[in-house]
């Protein structure tokens, strides 16, 4: 089956909202299951719980049939992203706008040209959707 994975901050922010209506609309065009990512950074004091972003996700969209919500810790935010779609073996991933633009930045101390889609097909290889926020 179809694996699409969905990294959203919590408390749900507006984009994260976006992102994650995107992430359900790609779910359903492709039978997919979903796993909703939260990263809890090390060096913050919030703490989430894969119980609380439940709760949260169901409480904006409903119940979401064929999803499972992950929450890891980390130092970086996108490093931690990449090992879970990694460690999923995901088919599709959604970003929104935001994390695209910080994964750019992060890319542009690599190489000369950061085409972000392109290069984390090539590290994770997986198709990315960049979610716009209207």
């Amino acid at each position: 089956m179809t694996q699409v994975v969905v990294p959203v901050r919590y408390p749900l922010s507006p984009h994260s909202k976006a992102t994650l209506s995107r992430a359900l609309d790609v779910a359903d065009e492709h039978a997919a299951d979903l796993t909703v990512l939260h990263v809890n950074l090390f060096h913050s004091s919030q703490r989430v719980s894969r119980t609380e972003l439940k709760r949260a996700v169901e409480s904006e969209f409903g119940h979401i049939p064929h999803a499972r919500y992950v929450v890891r810790s980390g130092l970086l935010v996108e490093e931690t992203i990449l090992e879970e779609v990694a460690q999923q073996q995901a088919d599709i991933v959604v970003i929104g706008e935001k994390q695209a633009s910080r994964w750019r930045r992060m890319i542009r101390r690599l190489v000369d040209d950061p085409d972000i889609e392109q290069f984390l097909q090539n590290e994770i290889d997986a198709q990315i959707i960049t979610a716009s926020v209207s």
